[in-house]
Order: C-alpha cells, then sequence, then structure tokens
C-alpha cells in the first residue's frame, strides 16, 4: 500500500497470468514460474473500492487476475471526479509486470504485457494504453521517458494530445493507463518533518539518479502529505553488480534470463534522505517500503499460492498488497 491519499498500489503474484496455479506443485518449481505485477490504481481514500478491486483479482476463476482487477478499477473510477497531489492519468495508472523466478524471461514478461494492453482495451472500451520498458517493441523506452511523453508529470495533462499505443483517444472517464514489463521496480517513500516542498524538491534532487552523485536507479518526487513532505522513490533495478561506493547497506540482487541485476537498499535511500535533510535541520518522520524486494516477493508469493491463501495480506496482520 502506498502513502500517497489518492493511489493505492497492489500487488498480485501469480506464475502465469492466465492460468490459475497448481497448488500440488512443489514450492520449488512454483517459484521459478512466478512473476509479479504491481497495479497502481488512482484511488485511496474509499477503501472500499480499493477492496473491490482487490478481490476482484483474487477471486477470478480464470486466472486473470490482472485484468480482473483492471476491469473493476476501470467501472469503479471515474477520472473526471479524481483529486490529488500524486501525478496520474489514468483510473488504472500502471500495469508493470516483473519476472521473479528463474523460467521467466524478457520476452515472456513483454509478450504478456503486449496482451494484457489490448485485452484490457477490448474489454474495458474507451480504455488506452501506452507501452514500456520490454514491452515497447523496438525501442524499449523507461516508463519515465514514456510518462514523460505522455504528460503524466504535468498538472493538468493535454488528452487530446496523446497518441496512445494500444486503443482510442485517452477519454477522460477512464484516462491513460502504461503497461509494461522489466527488472524489478522497488517503492520507497521517505517521509521528512516539513511543510517545506520546495526544501523536499532539494532533497530529491540529490538522491535522483540522473544527478551526479546520486544514487543509481532512484526516480523521485517531492510531495506533500499529511502535514509533511513525502521523498517518493521509484527504485529500478540496474544491470550489472552494485556499485562498489554504495556498499554500505547490502543490495538486493537477483537475475533475468541469467543476466544479474540489483536496485539500491530502501535502508540507503533512507540514510540519505536523513543526512541531507538533517543538514537543513529537518528530522524524518517516517520510512514506507511498498511493495517488497525481488527475493521477499517470491517467498510471499510462493507461501500464499502454495497454500491458497488469496488475502495473505490479513493473515500477515497489515495490508501488503
Amino acid at each position: 500500500m502506498s502513502l500517497h491519499p489518492e493511489n493505492w498500489f497492489f500487488k498480485f503474484h501469480q506464475r502465469n497470468l492466465h492460468r490459475p496455479p497448481d497448488r500440488n506443485m512443489s514450492s520449488t518449481a512454483l517459484g521459478r514460474r512466478l512473476v509479479a505485477c504491481l497495479l497502481n490504481v488512482s484511488e485511496a481514500r474509499r477503501k472500499d473500492v480499493v477492496e473491490s478491486v482487490a478481490r476482484a483479482a483474487l477471486l477470478n476463476s480464470q486466472g486473470e487476475a490482472v485484468l480482473s482487477a483492471c476491469q473493476k478499477a476501470c467501472s469503479l473510477i471515474d477520472m473526471n471526479d479524481h483529486l490529488g497531489v500524486h501525478p496520474c492519468l489514468g483510473a488504472v495508472d500502471l500495469v508493470p509486470i516483473y519476472p521473479l523466478g528463474e523460467d521467466v524471461g524478457v520476452e515472456m514478461c513483454a509478450q504478456e504485457a503486449q496482451a494484457v494492453a489490448q485485452e484490457l482495451t477490448e474489454r474495458v472500451p474507451g480504455s488506452s494504453v501506452f507501452l514500456f520498458g520490454w514491452a515497447d517493441s523496438p525501442l524499449r523506452r523507461g516508463l519515465a521517458v514514456r510518462r514523460k511523453e505522455m504528460g503524466w508529470f504535468r498538472k493538468n495533462p493535454d488528452l487530446e494530445a496523446i497518441r496512445p499505443d494500444v486503443g482510442p483517444e485517452p477519454q477522460r472517464r477512464f484516462g491513460l493507463t502504461g503497461v509494461g514489463a522489466g527488472p524489478y521496480v522497488m517503492n520507497c517513500n521517505v517521509t521528512i518533518d516539513t511543510r517545506d516542498v520546495a526544501l523536499g524538491r532539494s532533497v530529491a534532487a540529490a538522491i535522483r539518479g540522473s544527478t551526479p552523485g546520486g544514487l543509481p536507479g532512484v526516480q523521485v518526487l517531492a510531495l506533500p502529505h499529511e502535514g509533511a513532505v513525502e521523498i517518493a522513490c521509484n527504485v529500478e533495478s540496474m544491470e550489472g553488480p552494485p556499485p562498489s561506493h554504495l556498499m554500505d547497506e547490502p543490495w538486493p540482487c537477483f537475475s533475468v534470463d541469467g543476466r544479474p541485476y540489483c536496485h539500491a537498499p530502501a535502508a540507503l535511500i533512507a540514510a540519505r534522505v536523513a543526512e541531507l535533510a538533517g543538514s537543513q535541520g529537518v528530522g524524518v518522520r517516517g520510512v514506507a517500503l511498498v511493495g517488497f524486494t525481488p527475493h521477499e516477493c517470491r517467498d510471499l508469493a510462493e507461501l500464499a499460492l502454495s497454500r491458497g491463501m488469496g488475502e495473505f495480506w490479513k493473515q500477515q496482520g497489515r495490508i501488503r498488497m
């Protein structure tokens, strides 16, 4: 669950987007075929809507968890009525597909993402999609690049000027959905104890991966949040080993198609934010890891699927969707 007041993020785990899991498989075999989808929907104030979207995925008997959740979200969320400070374009804002198991590769994830994009626009007439990452063939443009092209970062994007990759010209009712695939992306939010958004932006700029001396793979915004400022980070995985000069904390590592990937750890991000904010007399109010590391994601998904625990987050005593 994200801390943004207008968006909740869900994580649905399954070994295949279109087939239900075989609970008789061994945990090792199950884990080798897992993918994850971190589904972003533009709603958080209405808990009943959020839970309805989650149940649509969990209770789908055909194994089409992602499409079922997307359809439910589009039926319940009207972008004409949307209010919030966090950037977004669609009722279903983002459908990213990440490989978790060794038997799931780049091409498989790309094909699944393209199929989800096509089927979503067919099942929800009027919905539109842009593709990113491995699904954006042949350019494979990253999510940040594609969002900038689509106007995602603008306060009032011009939908009529957008040319989606799949579906018709975006309608205000559903907006525009990003669908794609790539190596795992972790989300980490650090709340600093100030109302000064400009100060927050200076901290965000310093840790951004594109800034000299910043943290590799980190894309970040500074947003007002409940009387404070949230440093909201998307942490992309990068190919290769961790940077040798940033090894104060262990970096989560994994492989896709035999190639090594890693991403900056939440502890490193939090420490850097605390250092930068502290130098200006501002403390840290809290840190939230949204979702899991890749290994946590896989382990919990294996456990939940092998035991048939669809509402696993409730059995864990807290919401972790």
